[in-house]
């Protein structure tokens, strides 16, 4: 075996002709993009969505409704989830800090308790805002509610 005699394997490689090398190559001039047209200049990209000038289903789907610009998000954190965590982790105090150790916050959330589920333990939650029927579950279940 010599350098000389080296070839790469059977079928590893396509015998694909070169494009843009001149007219004598059979595919040079117009490099198989054809005449005129966005397709055949350099640079040219689809926009996403673009149906080829048919007007693109995101402008042909009605928009209904009002959307606040001032709406605040907020990250729900149910009784039942408060109640696991107190049971899991022998916490006494539940505070967005607390919340946010534990994966059901995030940074920069804003949390509002909400009642579904059951709280059985006394636990002083700290919070943005809390539903009326989370608030008389924590009170009967002998904790505290305290806003931020």
């Amino acid at each position: 075996m010599n350098l000389n005699s080296l070839k790469p394997a059977q079928g590893s490689t396509k015998n694909k002709k070169r494009i843009g090398r001149g007219q004598g190559s059979g595919k040079g001039g117009t490099s198989t993009r054809g005449h005129k047209g966005a397709k055949s200049r350099s640079g040219y990209s689809r926009k996403l969505g673009f149906e080829g000038g048919q007007m693109p289903l995101q402008r042909r789907v009605p928009k209904f409704g009002f959307t606040s610009p001032n709406r605040v998000e907020t990250k729900p954190v149910n009784l039942d989830t408060l109640e696991a965590l107190v049971e899991q982790h022998k916490v006494a105090e539940v505070t967005p800090e607390v919340l946010r150790e534990h994966g059901l916050a995030g940074k920069n959330d804003i949390i509002k308790i909400l009642g579904r589920g059951e709280l059985k333990s006394k636990v002083d939650v700290t919070a943005h805002h809390f539903s009326k029927t989370a608030l008389e579950a924590i009170e009967k279940a002998g904790g505290k509610a305290t806003k931020l």
